[in-house]
Protein backbone atom coordinates (compact mmCIF):
# COMPACT_ATOMS: atom_id res chain seq x y z
CA UNK A 1 0.00 0.00 0.00
CA UNK A 2 1.44 3.19 -1.15
CA UNK A 3 0.43 6.30 0.77
CA UNK A 4 0.89 9.78 -0.65
CA UNK A 5 1.65 12.46 1.89
CA UNK A 6 1.63 16.18 1.32
CA UNK A 7 4.68 17.81 2.84
CA UNK A 8 3.33 21.37 2.48
CA UNK A 9 2.72 23.08 5.85
CA UNK A 10 -0.91 23.81 6.81
CA UNK A 11 -0.54 27.60 6.56
CA UNK A 12 0.30 27.32 2.87
CA UNK A 13 -2.92 25.53 2.04
CA UNK A 14 -5.53 27.88 0.41
CA UNK A 15 -8.47 25.80 1.63
CA UNK A 16 -7.41 26.30 5.26
CA UNK A 17 -7.27 30.11 4.84
CA UNK A 18 -10.68 30.13 3.20
CA UNK A 19 -12.13 28.28 6.18
CA UNK A 20 -10.45 30.70 8.60
CA UNK A 21 -11.61 33.83 6.71
CA UNK A 22 -15.34 33.02 6.91
CA UNK A 23 -15.61 33.25 10.73
CA UNK A 24 -13.04 36.07 10.86
CA UNK A 25 -15.19 38.15 8.51
CA UNK A 26 -18.22 37.63 10.76
CA UNK A 27 -16.24 38.72 13.83
CA UNK A 28 -15.04 41.92 12.11
CA UNK A 29 -18.56 42.70 10.85
CA UNK A 30 -19.97 42.24 14.36
CA UNK A 31 -17.46 44.72 15.80
CA UNK A 32 -18.38 47.24 13.10
CA UNK A 33 -22.07 46.78 13.93
CA UNK A 34 -21.35 47.21 17.64
CA UNK A 35 -19.43 50.45 16.96
CA UNK A 36 -22.31 51.85 14.87
CA UNK A 37 -24.86 50.91 17.52
CA UNK A 38 -22.90 52.67 20.26
CA UNK A 39 -21.94 55.81 18.35
CA UNK A 40 -25.15 56.62 16.49
CA UNK A 41 -28.25 57.99 18.17
CA UNK A 42 -31.42 56.76 16.53
CA UNK A 43 -33.79 58.54 18.92
CA UNK A 44 -36.02 57.19 21.62
CA UNK A 45 -39.34 55.44 21.33
CA UNK A 46 -42.16 57.52 22.80
CA UNK A 47 -43.40 55.94 26.05
CA UNK A 48 -46.61 57.87 26.63
CA UNK A 49 -48.56 57.93 23.37
CA UNK A 50 -51.68 59.36 25.00
CA UNK A 51 -49.81 62.36 26.38
CA UNK A 52 -48.17 62.88 22.98
CA UNK A 53 -51.60 62.86 21.35
CA UNK A 54 -52.82 65.60 23.70
CA UNK A 55 -49.75 67.67 22.84
CA UNK A 56 -50.56 67.42 19.14
CA UNK A 57 -53.85 69.25 19.73
CA UNK A 58 -51.98 72.01 21.56
CA UNK A 59 -49.53 72.31 18.63
CA UNK A 60 -52.42 72.62 16.20
CA UNK A 61 -53.83 75.46 18.30
CA UNK A 62 -50.47 77.23 18.01
CA UNK A 63 -50.54 76.84 14.21
CA UNK A 64 -54.05 78.33 14.07
CA UNK A 65 -52.94 81.26 16.25
CA UNK A 66 -50.10 82.01 13.82
CA UNK A 67 -52.63 82.03 10.97
CA UNK A 68 -54.89 84.43 12.90
CA UNK A 69 -51.97 86.80 13.45
CA UNK A 70 -51.00 86.50 9.79
CA UNK A 71 -47.42 85.63 10.67
CA UNK A 72 -44.60 84.81 8.29
CA UNK A 73 -40.86 84.73 8.97
CA UNK A 74 -37.66 84.74 6.98
CA UNK A 75 -34.76 82.89 8.59
CA UNK A 76 -31.25 83.76 7.40
CA UNK A 77 -28.31 81.58 8.38
CA UNK A 78 -24.84 83.12 8.57
CA UNK A 79 -22.83 79.90 8.82
CA UNK A 80 -19.32 81.48 8.76
CA UNK A 81 -20.36 84.07 11.37
CA UNK A 82 -22.21 81.52 13.49
CA UNK A 83 -25.38 83.61 13.67
CA UNK A 84 -29.02 83.22 12.71
CA UNK A 85 -31.34 86.16 12.03
CA UNK A 86 -35.13 86.12 11.76
CA UNK A 87 -37.34 88.78 10.22
CA UNK A 88 -40.89 88.31 11.54
CA UNK A 89 -43.75 89.79 9.50
CA UNK A 90 -47.36 90.06 10.62
CA UNK A 91 -49.97 90.99 8.02
CA UNK A 92 -52.38 91.99 10.78
CA UNK A 93 -51.77 94.07 13.88
CA UNK A 94 -50.32 91.56 16.29
CA UNK A 95 -48.25 93.18 18.98
CA UNK A 96 -48.86 90.19 21.26
CA UNK A 97 -47.35 87.94 18.58
CA UNK A 98 -43.94 89.66 18.68
CA UNK A 99 -42.38 88.84 22.06
CA UNK A 100 -38.87 89.73 23.23
CA UNK A 101 -37.61 86.14 22.81
CA UNK A 102 -38.37 83.40 20.27
CA UNK A 103 -37.39 79.74 20.18
CA UNK A 104 -36.00 78.31 16.93
CA UNK A 105 -35.80 74.53 16.71
CA UNK A 106 -33.52 73.07 14.05
CA UNK A 107 -34.66 69.48 13.52
CA UNK A 108 -32.57 67.14 11.37
CA UNK A 109 -34.73 65.15 8.97
CA UNK A 110 -33.29 61.74 9.84
CA UNK A 111 -31.16 62.01 13.01
CA UNK A 112 -32.84 63.30 16.16
CA UNK A 113 -29.49 63.37 17.95
CA UNK A 114 -28.45 66.35 15.78
CA UNK A 115 -31.46 68.53 16.69
CA UNK A 116 -30.66 71.99 18.05
CA UNK A 117 -32.58 74.62 20.06
CA UNK A 118 -31.71 78.30 19.59
CA UNK A 119 -33.04 81.19 21.67
CA UNK A 120 -33.49 84.34 19.60
CA UNK A 121 -33.51 87.83 21.11
CA UNK A 122 -35.19 90.85 19.53
CA UNK A 123 -32.72 93.55 18.52
CA UNK A 124 -33.55 97.29 18.10
CA UNK A 125 -34.33 97.05 14.36
CA UNK A 126 -37.15 94.54 15.10
CA UNK A 127 -35.34 91.43 13.88
CA UNK A 128 -34.36 88.50 16.08
CA UNK A 129 -30.83 87.13 16.39
CA UNK A 130 -29.13 84.17 18.02
CA UNK A 131 -26.07 81.95 17.90
CA UNK A 132 -26.09 79.36 15.13
CA UNK A 133 -24.69 75.94 16.10
CA UNK A 134 -22.74 73.93 13.55
CA UNK A 135 -25.20 72.08 11.32
CA UNK A 136 -24.51 68.81 9.54
CA UNK A 137 -25.25 68.74 5.82
CA UNK A 138 -28.71 67.54 4.86
CA UNK A 139 -32.37 68.48 5.16
CA UNK A 140 -33.43 70.42 8.26
CA UNK A 141 -36.92 71.27 9.48
CA UNK A 142 -37.33 74.61 11.24
CA UNK A 143 -39.87 75.52 13.92
CA UNK A 144 -40.06 79.12 15.12
CA UNK A 145 -42.25 79.46 18.18
CA UNK A 146 -43.44 81.82 20.88
CA UNK A 147 -45.66 80.86 23.80
CA UNK A 148 -48.88 80.90 21.75
CA UNK A 149 -47.93 80.45 18.06
CA UNK A 150 -45.62 78.41 15.80
CA UNK A 151 -44.25 78.70 12.26
CA UNK A 152 -42.61 75.87 10.29
CA UNK A 153 -40.40 75.46 7.25
CA UNK A 154 -37.39 73.60 5.94
CA UNK A 155 -34.04 74.13 4.29
CA UNK A 156 -31.16 72.19 2.82
CA UNK A 157 -27.73 72.70 4.41
CA UNK A 158 -25.30 73.88 2.98
CA UNK A 159 -27.16 74.78 -0.25
CA UNK A 160 -29.75 77.10 1.36
CA UNK A 161 -29.03 79.97 3.71
CA UNK A 162 -32.54 81.48 3.72
CA UNK A 163 -35.84 79.80 4.59
CA UNK A 164 -39.37 81.19 4.66
CA UNK A 165 -41.52 79.95 7.55
CA UNK A 166 -45.30 79.93 7.59
CA UNK A 167 -48.06 78.41 9.74
CA UNK A 168 -49.04 74.84 8.96
CA UNK A 169 -52.33 74.82 7.06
Amino acid sequence: MNRVTDSTPWYRQPLVWMLIMLPATVVVASFITLYLAIHSDDGLVEDDYYQRGKEINRVLDRDHAAQRYGLRAQVTLDVPGGRVAVQLDASKTATAATPEHLNLKLLHATRAGLDEDVTLVRIPDGRYQGMLPALAPGRWYLQLAASDWRLTGELQVPADSVAVLAPNP
